[in-house]
């Protein structure tokens, strides 16, 4: 054998084993959780994520190590961020608006998904949805823009006459900062109704909401959205039935005992994050991925709590539900 060839071969199988190791190395996922400070765990529509991974390959524990973090404002955002960034994580998950805003003052090189954003642009996070730049892309949620107007004109097919609706919001929570600023007052002008805000940023604070709604004699009320009130469903359920307030909700789960519900699949889109996060370890650039919009809508009406209100549910609502809970 020439030496030449016998240098290349003894090269060849020093090299092997290393890009062997490279190749099985795990890939790192940081993902920040901003709740109400009720657990430390994974919520329904979030578990669908790791359905998301799956689908391509990727398995916590197995080639991924998905590194979670609990922040409970205020006292723990900003220690959450700091451990997530030192762990040089491959992908950063933003689960809600707060957690995306945390993420991308926070990094500029790190990819990050964010999910269930309503107005990323609006926010700041992306320049357009089809070409967001930098360093952050994602699914947004309420589109198309009349988005919440539908809400509005789902609780008054409910309930007729309705002049004076409540929205449950959360001051801490910078999408609903955004729309109170600019979309509500435009949108109550435009529908010819008073629409007067509830804010609650604790479990406790809820309480303190619905007995305000109902000192200002609303006629109904919408859960504008947030991880306080997704965790908070039977708590908040519990309230609205309490004050007899007829409510609107985002989120799918709130059907079982609320009245109606019309929000974008959120399982949905936690599962098509999962294409995101395959694409990006794969080696794409989250600047070339453009922002989605949800392509699955749920409306449901449960048709229990409407008669224990006394309402009375127009046909034509019914043939447009998803679903009708007897």
């Amino acid at each position: 054998m020439k030496r030449r060839e016998f240098m290349a071969g003894t090269v060849a199988l020093l090299v092997l084993p290393w890009r062997s190791l490279a190749q099985a190395a795990r890939r790192r996922i940081g993902f920040l959780a901003v709740g109400d400070g009720s657990g430390q765990a994974l919520n329904q529509a979030e578990r669908v994520f790791l359905d998301g991974l799956r689908n391509h390959g990727w398995i916590d524990g197995k080639n991924l190590t998905i590194e979670y973090r609990f922040s409970h404002p205020p006292d723990r955002l900003s220690a959450s961020v700091a451990e997530l960034i030192a762990l040089h994580p491959d992908v950063l998950i933003a689960p809600g608006p707060k957690a995306a805003v945390a993420l991308k003052s926070a990094t500029a090189t790190i990819p990050i998904v964010f999910v269930a954003v309503a107005d990323p642009v609006g926010l700041g996070l992306a320049q357009s949805l089809s070409r967001p730049g930098g360093n952050i892309t994602g699914l947004a949620t309420m589109v198309p823009d009349d988005f919440v107007a539908k809400r509005l004109e789902i609780l008054r097919e409910l309930v007729p006459g309705a002049s004076k609706i409540a929205l449950l919001v959360n001051p801490d929570n910078p999408m609903h900062r955004l729309y109170f600023a600019e979309e509500i007052p435009r949108m109550a002008r435009k529908l010819g109704i008073a629409l007067l805000t509830v804010e609650a940023t604790t479990a406790d604070e809820l309480d303190v909401a619905f007995a305000s709604a109902a000192a200002q004699h609303a006629d109904a009320i919408i859960d504008f959205g947030d991880p306080l009130t997704y965790v908070q469903a039977p708590r908040i359920i519990a309230l609205a039935a309490k004050y007899r307030l007829p409510a609107n909700y985002l989120f799918r789960h709130f059907a079982n005992g609320g009245l109606s519900v019309y929000g974008a699949d959120t399982g949905d889109l936690f599962r098509r994050a999962g294409d995101y996060v395959n694409k990006i370890l794969k080696g794409a650039k989250p600047s070339d991925l453009p922002v989605e919009r949800p392509t699955k809508f749920d409306l449901v009406i449960n048709m229990k709590t409407a008669k224990a209100l006394g309402l009375t549910v127009p046909p034509s609502l019914l043939i447009r539900a998803d679903e009708v809970i007897e």
